[in-house]
């Protein structure tokens, strides 16, 4: 029998796409499921290259600000590392305080050199814990030397997403592993 990978990394989707799909997922999910991370909020101003939003704690709901304002003239990537980075620790006292599940917005690239939820990440990783994120394939040979053996691509499908958390979950004793859809 196979072992269920303890990470699943959806792809093939635009970001915003995906990001959706992890909320409608994490919303699913039964109630006595501890979920610690962050998932990416849309920019809603789409302006400039690198339109991310804020990033928004799974655990409490507080938004963490990863954008820096250039100005309007701005041609280059606004991505504020130290937002990230914020967000990390508050990720990793959610890991350190005990959870079921880490849900990760993506792997990007300043995870590619080793920064912003990188800890996270490895925090997650060294505990055993179920990892649920995203990567552009851009960022693949990264991610590759970061994780491998540890994970398997799901294509952007909630089925899919579920069916990996009811066997990595119950794997890793998570409790019942479910969602909601699953038990109501």
């Amino acid at each position: 029998m196979q072992r269920v990978k303890p990470i699943a990394v959806v792809q093939g989707a635009a970001s915003s796409a995906v990001q959706e799909l992890l909320r409608q997922f994490v919303a699913g999910l039964a109630s006595d499921v501890r979920v610690a991370g962050v998932i990416e909020d849309p920019d809603t101003s789409g302006e400039g290259p690198c339109s991310a939003g804020d990033l928004r704690s799974l655990s409490d709901g507080r938004r963490f600000a990863i954008m820096q304002d250039l100005g309007a003239d701005a041609v280059a990537c606004r991505l504020d590392s130290e937002g990230v980075v914020t967000a990390c620790e508050a990720v990793q006292r959610g890991v350190a305080a005990g959870c079921d599940l880490v849900v990760l917005s993506k792997f990007g690239k300043i995870e590619a050199e080793r920064s912003g939820l990188a800890p996270a990440f490895a925090d997650a990783i060294e505990r055993g814990l179920p990892i649920l994120t995203s990567m552009a394939p851009r960022f693949g040979e990264a991610w590759e030397r970061f994780a491998a053996p540890l994970y398997v691509i799901l294509p952007p499908d909630l089925a899919a997403i579920e069916a990996w958390w009811r066997a990595a979950g119950a794997g890793l004793g998570a409790p019942e592993a479910a969602t909601a859809s699953s038990v109501g």
